[in-house]
């Protein structure tokens, strides 16, 4: 059976647009472009800090765990992506939402809605507030090369937040994940340079301090339940860094078969999370080896802005052109679902459905559509006005990968594996994935409160 021939046998359970017949060119490294874009972001910068709040055993032990716990949930998703419908065949779930509905129901489906669309809303309000502070260090950088390290060089979030959220609305008009290969490619050279750049300033630290810097215990803090809400947000900051379940079906649904879809992107997965983890373990732990207890919240900020100043400019702007590759990954497919239930809600609106191609004898020809411009736009600018309300770096991570973890990465993929592979309550398989699933639960559960207290405080001091 051809790929358009399977396309074309809908199941009723899923929407008609979310079947149409698609040329699937992508490839494992395209794969591992999209997934290293979604997952090396806002995280990674965190990473020294929260293996300072946890110290030098539990620090690189969490990320470890983490990377594991994240594999697990990608290979069960990645199981998902083809639904051997009885009456019409194989059917293709392209989103995550899509395989909820056909494999847990449609109580859990809309429970997944919301918080789906809450963890990429919030993974894109993460980036602005990211990016801010990158354009940030780059102005305070310059300002003490060219003034002096004793200059009151100051700068405020809102002009660079704007900045971003005027590119974005540029960037917004991508039509969907199928052309957005060059973009990916870029953001993550851009994510591998400013990772290595963050790794090399970090080891150039610690060979200039002479020690390695920390202790098992991580940083002191004034009592007990202080401490422990420094290690919940830790956690937090770690569990924001690594799960991209929900876009895992999205990313598979561009790859070309054969081999089989799941199995490209397991591989694809794989290399991946190892890439990921080698760099995440280099910047946290060379991080934390450099600053020690005044380990700061933002890696590529904590270098004193000083020499060499020129580095740190450079692997501020890779993290920022990253950035604009990443809102993208996790914002298309809130567009995509908008866009699906609007066209499904006014089938015969012109607003909803006309299409005008845009000539240029500069630039290829392209399409835009009245309600992608106005409510993409919309979905940037609220992002961005959110962004200038919380800017607290830490905190908001802290606070979106708590949310983020038990439910997407950990919750709906056991359930639906349950469902998928008829397995019996209390058997030994049964047992060990609701064991997997409520021990996630307590981690997240901890993260949150932790976070929640760290942005209160933030927000008041």
């Amino acid at each position: 059976m051809g790929e358009e021939e399977e396309d074309n046998q809908l199941s009723p359970l899923l929407p008609s647009s979310s079947t149409s017949s698609v040329k699937r060119t992508g490839t494992v490294w395209t794969a591992v472009a999209h997934i290293i874009t979604g997952v090396i972001g806002a995280g990674v910068l965190s990473l020294a800090w929260s293996t300072a709040q946890l110290g030098w055993i539990a620090g690189p032990i969490s990320v470890l765990v983490f990377a594991a716990i994240t594999l697990v949930s990608t290979y069960i998703l990645c199981d998902c992506y083809m639904y051997p419908h009885p009456h019409y065949g194989p059917n293709r779930l392209r989103s995550y939402m899509d395989a909820v509905l056909v494999y847990l129901g449609e109580k859990n489906h809309k429970v997944c809605g919301v918080i789906l669309m809450e963890t990429l809303y919030g993974s894109t309000l993460a980036y602005v507030i990211t990016s801010a502070s990158s354009i940030k260090a780059i102005q305070k950088s310059n300002c003490y090369h060219r003034e002096g390290h004793n200059a009151p060089c100051s700068y405020e979030d809102t002009s660079s937040m704007l900045l971003f959220g005027a590119v974005q609305v540029v960037m917004s008009q991508i039509p969907d994940f199928h052309n957005m290969k060059w973009l990916s490619m870029l953001a993550a050279i851009m994510s591998f340079a400013y990772s290595f750049i963050g790794f090399g300033l970090g080891l150039a630290q610690v060979i200039k301090n002479g020690t390695i810097k920390g202790s098992i215990n991580g940083v002191p803090a004034a009592n007990i339940a202080d401490k422990l809400w420094l290690v919940f947000q830790a956690l937090g900051d770690i569990a924001f860094a690594y799960p991209y379940s929900g876009i895992v079906l999205e990313i598979q649904d561009t790859l070309k078969s054969p081999p089989p879809e799941n199995k490209t992107m397991k591989k694809a997965s794989i290399i991946a999370v190892s890439l990921t983890t080698f760099f995440y373990l280099c910047c946290g732990c060379f991080g934390y080896a450099a600053f020690g207890n005044n380990t700061p919240g933002n890696l590529l900020t904590g270098f004193g802005f000083y020499e060499p100043y020129w580095l740190v400019d450079l692997a501020n702007a890779c993290i920022i052109l990253h950035l604009v590759g990443g809102y993208q990954i996790f914002g298309q497919p809130v567009f995509a679902f908008a866009e699906r239930w609007f066209i499904n809600r006014f089938p015969n609106s012109w607003f909803v459905n006309n299409y005008y191609t845009n000539k240029h004898r500069w630039f290829p020809s392209f399409q835009t559509n009245p309600l992608k411009i106005c409510f993409r736009t919309a979905y940037v600018a609220s992002t961005t006005a959110i962004a200038m309300m919380f800017p607290y770096f830490n905190q908001v991570l802290g606070v979106l990968g708590a949310l983020n973890f038990w439910p997407l990465a950990i919750y709906f993929p056991v359930e639906m594996r349950i469902v998928q592979k008829k397995i019996q309550s209390w058997t030994r398989k049964w047992v060990a994935l609701k064991s997997f699933s409520f021990v996630c639960l307590l981690v997240t559960i901890v993260a949150f409160i932790g976070s929640i207290q760290g942005l209160i405080n933030a927000k008041f001091e």
